[in-house]
C-alpha cells in the first residue's frame, strides 16, 4: 500500500491520561495538559473523518506508555494484512500487540510479526510507489529487523532498501526516515534534503519523485512530517508557513490541525499519529 492514494480507513489511538503521566520516561518536553490533549486528538480525528475516511478508534490499554498515540510505528500494513513491528524503543514493545487486537476486531488479519533480535518501527519504513520500501538503519531499526521484512516482502514482490540515518541527537533522541521525507503523490515528497542520505536522494531522482524542500527553520517544527490524505491533498502541523507555501506551490492543498500536546510536544506529527489501513 503506497503512502499517497487517497485515504480510505485509518487506524488512531487517542490519549489516555494515566499514561501520559509518563511523559518523563518517554522524553516529552514537558508534562502534557491533559485536557487539552484529548481535544486536540478529537479535532484531528474530525479532520481525518471530515476528508472521508473512515476512523478506526484504538482502545486497548498500554498502560503507562503516552507513545502509544503515535500508532504509525507498531505495524506495517500491506495489501493483505499488518506486520507487527517490534519497536526499538523498549518502552514501546507491548504496542504491536495491543494494537493486533484492534486490528483484529477490525477485520484486519495480522500476517506476520518480527522476532527478536530484529527491531524496526513504521517511522523508518516509507513505501515509495507500491513496490519499494525505502527503510532508515538507526536506533530504532536495525539490519535483523530489515532482513525479516525482506523476507516477507519479497514473496510478493515489495523490494526493500535500507539507507543509514543520521546520529544527530544520538538514541536518545527519536530520528526516523519518516522524520526526513513524506509521501505527497507518486511523484512527489516533502522533505529535509540536508539530513537524507544520499543514496536515498539518488533513488527519488531515479524513480522520478521530486522534492520539496523543507527549509533549515522549519526541521525541528516537523516541517517534514505530512499525511497524505490523497494525492497532493495533505494534512500538516499548524506552522511551518514556508514549508506551506512551497508545498503549496507544488500543487498541494493542504490543511492543518493544531497539536501542541499530542505533535509538538511528544514530536509525533500527523504521520506518527496514524496508521493507515487503506487507500485507493
Amino acid at each position: 500500500m503506497n503512502g499517497y492514494d487517497t485515504l480510505r480507513r485509518v487506524y488512531v489511538r487517542p490519549p489516555v491520561a494515566g499514561d501520559l503521566a509518563g511523559w518523563r520516561d518517554y522524553g516529552w518536553h514537558c508534562a502534557p495538559d491533559t485536557d487539552a490533549a484529548e481535544r486536540e486528538h478529537r479535532s484531528f480525528r474530525a479532520a481525518l473523518e471530515s476528508s472521508g475516511a473512515e476512523v478506526v478508534v484504538g482502545t486497548t490499554p498500554v498502560p503507562g506508555d503516552p507513545d502509544a498515540i503515535y500508532a504509525y510505528d507498531p505495524t506495517l500494513v500491506l495489501d493483505d494484512g499488518v506486520v507487527l513491528l517490534r519497536p526499538g524503543k523498549e518502552g514501546r514493545r507491548a504496542e504491536p500487540d495491543a494494537i493486533a487486537r484492534d486490528l483484529e476486531a477490525a477485520g484486519v488479519a495480522v500476517i506476520a510479526a518480527l522476532d527478536p533480535p530484529a527491531v524496526a518501527e513504521g517511522g523508518d519504513l516509507v513505501f515509495l510507489g507500491d513496490r519499494t520500501l525505502a527503510a532508515g538503519l538507526g536506533y530504532r531499526t536495525n539490519d535483523d529487523g530489515v532482513e525479516q521484512l525482506r523476507a516477507i516482502l519479497e514473496p510478493r514482490r515489495i523490494s526493500v532498501v535500507a539507507f543509514d540515518l543520521p546520529h544527530l541527537h544520538g538514541a536518545a533522541a527519536c530520528l526516523h526516515l519518516m522524520s526526513l521525507l513524506s509521501p505527497l503523490d507518486r511523484d512527489l515528497v516533502v522533505a529535509y534534503v540536508p539530513m537524507m542520505p544520499v543514496r536515498l536522494v539518488q533513488l527519488l531522482d531515479r524513480l522520478g519523485i521530486r522534492i520539496v524542500e523543507v527549509p533549515d527553520e522549519e526541521f525541528a517544527t516537523m516541517g517534514p512530517n505530512v499525511l497524505a490524505l490523497g494525492p497532493r491533498v495533505a494534512l500538516a502541523l499548524d506552522g511551518n508557513p514556508e514549508t506551506r507555501r512551497r508545498m503549496e506551490a507544488a500543487g498541494v492543498e493542504l490543511r492543518t490541525y493544531r497539536g501542541v500536546e499530542i505533535s509538538a510536544n511528544g514530536d509525533g506529527g500527523p504521520t506518527c499519529l496514524t496508521r493507515p489501513l487503506a487507500r485507493g
